[in-house]
Order: C-alpha cells, then sequence, then structure tokens
C-alpha cells in the first residue's frame, strides 16, 4: 500500500509543472504583474470600470488580450503584418503571447512565414514573458466559447 501510495504522490507531482523557484510552466502572475511596469510606458490594462496599470496608449489595451484576435481592438492602427496574422486565425494564449513579447518581428516572420514581416513593436521582453502573459489572463475572464 505504501509502494503504491509513493507512486501515486509521484506521478502527481510530475503532473504539475512547475519549477523549483515557484513559477509555473504557465508563468507567475506576481512576477508578471511586476514585469508590466516595462510595458506601461506603451500599454494599459483597464476594462470599463476598472483600471489595472494606467500607462501609454502607443500600443492597444492589453486588456482581454489572451482569448482575443491578434491585431482586432477596435479603433487601434495595428501593423499590417499583425493584422494579417490575425486574419490567418491567430488567437492570443499564454504561449503564443509570450513568444511574441519576446521578439515580435522574430514571432511574425515565423507565424506567416514571411521574412519581411516586422512589427509596430519594437520593444523585446527576452525573460518573463510567459509571467507578463499569465497576469494578463488573470486580470480579465477568458472569452466564453461560442458554439454553433
Amino acid at each position: 500500500m505504501k509502494t503504491l501510495l509513493t507512486a501515486a504522490a509521484a506521478m502527481l507531482a510530475l503532473s504539475v509543472p512547475a519549477f523549483a523557484d515557484g513559477h509555473s510552466a504557465a508563468g507567475d502572475v506576481e512576477a508578471g504583474e511586476k514585469a508590466m511596469k516595462k510595458c506601461k510606458a506603451c500599454h494599459e490594462v483597464s476594462s470599463e470600470s476598472e483600471v489595472f496599470l494606467k500607462g501609454g496608449k502607443t500600443g492597444p489595451n492589453l486588456y482581454g488580450v489572451i482569448g482575443r484576435v491578434a491585431g482586432s481592438v477596435e479603433g487601434f492602427a495595428y501593423g499590417n503584418s499583425l493584422k494579417e496574422a490575425g486574419e490567418k486565425g491567430l488567437v492570443w494564449d499564454n504561449a503564443s503571447l509570450a513568444e511574441y513579447i519576446a521578439d515580435p518581428k522574430a514571432f511574425l516572420s515565423a507565424y506567416l512565414d514571411d521574412g519581411a514581416a516586422k512589427s509596430k513593436m519594437s520593444f523585446k521582453l527576452r525573460k518573463g514573458g510567459e509571467d507578463v502573459a499569465a497576469y494578463l489572463a488573470s486580470v480579465a475572464p477568458a472569452p466564453e466559447a461560442k458554439t454553433e
């Protein structure tokens, strides 16, 4: 019985993605909130009723970005490559947003299979993109799944 419990505990521990420093594979919300200080020069995070991060308007409002089609905030002037990625089906999830944040041009070039693709976002967050994505996911509810 003890062997069975030990094996079950080991399997459970292996099924929970986490690193020794407390970050999960999905990102650390608290670390992401701190990292967002680098993003607020260009971006804000606010709903109609609450401001989570007061910031600039050079970039789009990042409230609700997880689950959103890329390049789709109405009234924001996105670059052509990001709009094209959205038209081709790019919907931001934690992983894709973290990859984009690390190197926007490289992400779009790979996604669109176009070496000439570029992003208006020149900033690169080399570390912590998964934390930023986790923070952004935590402040806005995921969009409801649509059934047809």
